[in-house]
Order: C-alpha cells, then structure tokens, then sequence
C-alpha cells in the first residue's frame, strides 16, 4: 500500500456534526482522549508553568488526564518535565501540585 493510500484508510473519530475531534495523549497514563477532556499545562515563553484552562496560551504545551494520579505520577516520575523541556525547582512542583488539586476540585464539581 502507498503512503497516501494508508492515510486515507486512517478512520478517526466524528463528532455530531461529522467533524474529526483533536485527540491528544496524557503524559503520565497514556491515554489517547479528545483534547477537550484533559487539562493543558503550559510552559510560558519566560519559563513558568501554567495551568491552560482555555487551551490558547503561548508556549510549550503538556496534557494530563483531570485526575490527581495523572498528576502525581507526572511530577514524580518526571515526564512533565521531559515533554515540557525544562526543570522544576521543589516550589514550583508544590505549586503545581496546589493549583492541580484545587482545579481537579473544580472539575469534579462540575461534572456532579
């Protein structure tokens, strides 16, 4: 099979409207979902970590799946740091660790 061919063979997933729907990755599970369903960290072109509640902001972007093990496991194993190229000091992991529970907080508050 040529390569163009094996292209139009790939099947991905429609959406109501029978629009494709973005599919990113969870840097700590590996789990293939749509993107609207994980959080986007960000590292800012001056070398913060981010939060990305709206999934638009400049700067090297990271996914994880909106549960504390995902997070967990990320900062420990330290694949964030790896996909998001950079190194993080003991305060910004507390940080992150912080702002991730309390929006894991308000997720699971909004699904209820």
């Amino acid at each position: 099979m040529k390569p163009k061919e094996m292209k139009k063979n790939i099947k991905r997933p429609p959406t109501a409207a029978g629009r494709r729907v973005p599919q990113r990755t969870c840097v700590a599970c590996r789990e293939v979902k749509a993107k609207r369903d994980l959080v986007r960290l960000v590292r800012t072109p001056q070398g913060d970590i981010e939060m990305d509640a709206t999934g638009k902001k400049e700067g090297r972007g990271a996914y994880l799946c909106p549960r504390r093990e995902c997070l967990e496991k990320a900062l420990k194993s330290k694949q964030l740091e790896n996909v998001l190229k950079c190194r993080f000091t003991a305060a910004s992991q507390e940080r992150l660790m912080k702002n991730g529970q309390e929006l894991l907080k308000e997720l699971s508050g909004k699904s209820q």
